[in-house]
């Protein structure tokens, strides 16, 4: 396990989110995933998923449960909500209590456009967790319960997760935008430093969110397609 990190430092986060926190000693990721209760396949299809943008998991998609993937991705709902955007807060706040006239205006802008980037991700993740993650995991315990019912069978056919993945936003236009704002428009600052470590957060949340995006496309859609076609297979749909 330690290994991986040292090959490539930007899984770390990824790696907290399923509850593995560093002291690994000489483990191998079977032997930390079997201690901490994860499904060891599912999280190297996540490593690999964040490692090489081109790695598309086609093959290993029945290897996990979709409980399994709901978990992760609820988690990371939770990072993203809870650390990493309240830590982005904090230097906006800072450069606001020490912001030159000149920049006052300008500061107020950014953080105007990051309170509704944060509104936005707060209402996508509601979304997923309040209509598509539940419909997942009945999909998924209509197989293994062999007990389907009406509502779920019209769902598929009128609400498929194909228009879900149609209709599902962006969240990385907004941070470009105001990526574009600091760089191009914000006159010199006082608080330089802090300006330089708010864009190298800025540019680390929009391609953490790019994974997870790319994630979701390319694992979770594709086992849900897989998923809903069996539903209506064994029911003769």
């Amino acid at each position: 396990m330690a290994e991986i990190i040292l090959k490539n430092y930007q899984l770390l986060p990824i790696i907290s989110r399923f509850g593995i926190k560093l002291g690994f000693g000489n483990k191998t990721v079977e032997e930390i995933c079997a201690n901490k209760n994860v499904n060891a396949a599912f999280f190297l299809e996540i490593l690999n998923s964040y490692h090489n943008s081109n790695y598309f998991p086609d093959n290993h998609l029945g290897d996990f449960d979709v409980d399994v993937m709901v978990d992760y991705l609820t988690n990371t709902h939770t990072y993203y909500l809870k650390s990493k955007v309240p830590h982005i807060e904090l230097f906006i706040d800072k450069m606001e209590r020490e912001a030159q006239e000149e920049n006052s205006r300008n500061i107020n802008l950014l953080k105007h456009f990051f309170n509704e980037y944060k509104t936005d991700i707060e209402n996508h993740f509601k979304e997923e967790e309040k209509h598509i993650f539940p419909y997942v995991i009945d999909l998924e315990k209509t197989l293994s319960t062999n007990n389907c019912s009406r509502e779920l069978i019209d769902k598929i056919k009128h609400e498929p997760i194909e228009v879900y993945e149609r209709n599902h936003d962006s969240l990385e236009i907004k941070l470009a935008d105001l990526k574009n704002l600091i760089i191009r428009f914000l006159p010199p600052l006082s608080c330089e430093d802090d300006c330089e470590h708010l864009l190298t957060e800025l540019f680390q949340l929009e391609y953490d969110i790019e994974e997870h995006t790319r994630m979701e496309e390319k694992v979770l859609i594709p086992k849900v397609k897989m998923l809903e076609q069996k539903v209506l297979e064994y029911y003769g749909v």
